[in-house]
């Protein structure tokens, strides 16, 4: 996509190359300024995006600090922010998305345009939820606080360097490990990854092949891909995100927590705007229907089965062990890939899981519930350093001749029938 304009470039020196590829790319007007000038650039020039163009720290620290306090607080659609950075170094500001200045400059407009899809996604999120207030409608609440509590990050490895870099990374995101290309396939297709570490043990051509599986689906075009072997330039191209590493942990992490927040940001927007899509049936945070949009439907689905004499079976799944909110909100995201299309859920206020399975009798439920509870077992997030065993409970009922809202629900919430510990 063509940048949009006006864009910011922070410099002390003329920065004459990047200003013509930002250019030639499509970004009108560009505005160049010193550190100094940058806070009130900010405020008459109202960009769409910042770029730092020099690596290092900037010149003057309190022109830096007001800076990153007017893009983080700006109404409206978010403004990226873009540092060129080099070796060793942080990037200039801590909320910029780092582009390697020894790379060529089109690398940098890659993740530029990368920032700006999200921008633009913000925008159409912002504009829809105007346009449903003005309608009297019951607005969903856009998630608040810190993207970077949502996401999960992916570390494929098995060499020496898996354990510092599980820790690192564990200290700020939560992550999933994977020993193998084909466990960290099977976490790509399972949940939602918001960033990938390619680490040690791997050969070249095991991460060409998982690079490669990354560049052909879509979906995976805008992740954050850090590679501590040699990166193979050509997904360059087709994964703007991608970035060689250092093998510092510390380094990794600084690095790409940036564009991990990014992604997850982008990913809550998602949420919001198929919400709005709905007329609020979803709910944000979670992607599971809101309750009342599932009693409703429930309401329905029962009176139907009633009518034409049709199976309806309903499961609450309940957790036990080092389970947070965090970990409840990621076991209601894993559901909405776990349930089929003819089915519904939502998040309840203990943080257990209501599903209806419509058209299944209660011995399909059996089975169906018991698979979907060892998945959750399996592959939902815990806090980490801890050792609790997690249990994923299920109780199990089924509509019967006579049966009314209140005594299904009786039964659904009653005793366990099924545990997967």
């Amino acid at each position: 996509m063509s940048l949009q304009g006006p864009l910011i470039v922070v410099a002390e020196q003329p920065a004459a190359g990047l200003v013509e590829a930002l250019s030639a790319a499509g970004a009108f007007p560009i505005v160049e300024t010193k550190w100094a000038d940058a806070p009130a650039a900010f405020l008459t020039v109202k960009p769409s995006a910042v770029v730092i163009a020099e690596p290092g720290p900037p010149t003057n620290e309190a022109s830096a600090r007001m800076l990153c306090l007017q893009i983080t607080t700006v109404n409206g659609a978010i403004v990226p922010v873009i540092a060129r950075v080099r070796g060793d170094e942080d990037a200039a500001v801590p909320i910029a998305l780092p582009a390697d200045a020894a790379l060529p400059i089109e690398r940098l407009l890659t993740r530029l345009q990368s920032a700006m899809r999200v921008r633009a996604l913000h925008a159409t999120v912002l504009r829809r939820i105007e346009l449903f207030t003005s309608h009297n409608g019951q607005l969903p609440m856009l998630p608040v606080g810190d993207a970077l509590d949502d996401a999960t990050v992916l570390i494929a490895g098995r060499g020496p360097l898996y354990p510092a870099l599980s820790v690192a990374m564990g200290e700020r995101v939560k992550m999933a490990g994977a020993l193998s290309v084909e466990s960290a396939a099977r976490h790509l297709n399972e949940r939602d990854i918001d960033g990938i570490v390619i680490g040690d043990g791997f050969s070249l051509r095991m991460v060409e092949a998982f690079l490669t599986v990354l560049a052909q689906e879509p979906r995976f075009r805008d992740i954050p891909v850090a590679v501590i072997s040699e990166a193979p330039p050509e997904f360059a191209d087709v994964l703007p995100n991608i970035d060689q590493v250092a093998a510092d942990p510390g380094r990794l992490v600084a690095r790409m927590v940036p564009l991990v927040r990014m992604r997850a940001f982008e990913a809550r927007l998602k949420r919001m705007l198929k919400s709005l899509d709905t007329e609020g049936m979803f709910d944000p945070k979670s992607g599971l229907l809101t309750r009342k949009s599932f009693w409703r439907d429930l309401g329905k689905v029962a009176a139907e089965a009633a009518d034409r004499s049709l199976p309806l079976s309903m499961a609450r799944f309940s957790f036990d062990g080092a389970v947070d909110d965090r970990a409840s909100l990621d076991a209601a995201r894993l559901m909405t890939r776990l349930i089929r299309n003819i089915d519904f859920a939502t998040r309840d206020e203990e943080g257990a899981i209501l599903v209806a399975f419509t058209q299944t009798d209660l011995r399909s439920t059996h089975v169906i519930a018991r698979r979907i509870a060892g998945t959750l077992k399996s592959t939902m997030l815990t806090p980490q350093r801890t050792d609790a065993q997690l249990t994923a409970n299920v109780t199990l009922a089924t509509l019967k001749a006579g049966d009314t809202l209140d005594t299904l629900m009786m039964r659904v919430m009653g005793s366990r029938m099924v545990a997967a510990g």
